[in-house]
């Protein structure tokens, strides 16, 4: 029998990023946040209280709550898959922090078992369900730049080596610039063209040996085990092409950066690890600029858990779904190996281009 009414929700993991999910979720009628669980008992205490959620333990006493439908899954990238898989096989639907996985097979069998199951898998990042990218993708449906062709996606910093008090992480297999900041850029690519085939792309490493440049570890080093920047031409199944480039070796920030062109003008969108900012739109024939004012919900992390559950309610796909999330995992995946082999890689998915939400969708409304 399927379920009406809020959805009750649980959250695995109580480490610093929670805080914002659990903010946010508490705040939207249609959630029902009923439980944090978490390794370390106390953490999960502290945060359920901190937020008002009633329950918390452990995570075996999340899974066997039968009013709990959601799990969202805030654990360390190396255990997505295999939380997202205890998930499933307790019959609850999956939201899962960025990236899905780390691997293309442990992507595609978390998504297969979820469909086996009837059950969902959506992924972060949802800054592109904000109103700023939102905005943007209807700008490119109702035609403001004419047919969209192709883009460029920038993120250049020093590195977060400079600032971050534990950075070995951000420098480590699975991370880099291109694994931690490089899904906000191509999920938006792939909100805009739809599918990748194609990439090559070219990396490198600045340094062997980075040093902790801040907080009570200050002058510790440690190891750089992955390259710190990626430079990748990614070809789109539509014909469209982007230049994209991922960095922590930088001296000169430039973050944020994405511009869509088209056979009538281009778009400038706002930083797409934010959900707000308007665009900018540059037309041919026009010396000036017009502004695209953002129109929308700006809520943050935890609007991908509120649409994935109004979906459910609904029996329509959810906007950051698993599919986009695993294609977003293949083209940096494919970056990746273009770089190291030199030679021009195929995206191994392909998915459908999300639509854009309308422009009155409000995560704070009750609708269920």
């Amino acid at each position: 029998m399927s379920r009406t009414g809020r959805v009750g929700v649980g959250v695995i993991g109580a480490g610093v990023i929670s805080g914002t999910y659990l903010e946010n979720m508490t705040a939207f009628a249609d959630l029902d946040v009923l439980f944090v669980a978490d390794l370390d008992l106390d953490r999960a205490q502290a945060q359920a209280e901190a937020y008002g959620v009633p329950g918390h333990g452990s995570v075996e006493d999340l899974l066997a709550r039968d009013d709990i439908e959601i799990v969202v899954n805030l654990t360390i990238p190396a255990v997505h898959t295999a939380v997202g898989e205890r998930i499933i096989a307790a019959g609850k639907h999956v939201w899962s922090e960025k990236p899905l996985a780390l691997d293309h097979d442990s992507g595609a069998a978390l998504l297969a078992a979820a469909d086996a199951a009837g059950l969902r898998v959506a992924c972060a990042p949802d800054t592109v369900l904000g109103a700023g990218i939102q905005t943007a993708m209807r700008a490119i449906n109702r035609g403001d730049i004419g047919e969209p062709l192709t883009a460029t996606t920038m993120f250049h910093v020093p590195g977060p080596d400079a600032w971050h008090p534990n950075p070995e992480f951000l420098f480590a297999y699975g991370a880099g610039p291109l694994f931690d900041m490089g899904p906000y850029y191509v999920t938006t690519l792939v909100h805009a063209f739809g599918a990748a085939s194609r990439v090559g792309a070219v990396s490198s490493k600045s340094s062997a040996v980075r040093t902790i440049g801040s907080g009570p570890r200050a002058g510790t080093e440690f190891p750089v085990e992955v390259p710190t920047h990626h430079a990748a031409v990614i070809s789109f199944a539509g014909s469209q092409s982007a230049q994209s480039t991922f960095s922590f070796q930088n001296a000169l920030p430039r973050m944020g950066f994405v511009e869509i062109s088209g056979t009538e003008g281009t778009l400038v969108l706002p930083d797409p690890n934010t959900f707000e900012g308007d665009s900018t739109l540059w037309r041919f024939g026009h010396e000036e600029p017009s502004i695209v004012p953002a129109v929308g919900s700006t809520y943050g992390r935890g609007s991908g858990v509120l649409d994935l559950a109004r979906s459910i309610r609904a029996g329509v796909p959810e906007h950051a779904s698993g599919a986009v999330a695993a294609h977003v995992l293949d083209v940096l995946l494919a970056v990746s190996d273009a770089a190291e082999t030199g030679q021009s890689v195929d995206v191994a998915s392909s998915v459908a281009r999300p639509t854009p939400l309308p422009e009155d969708w409000d995560p704070a409304a009750a609708t269920l």
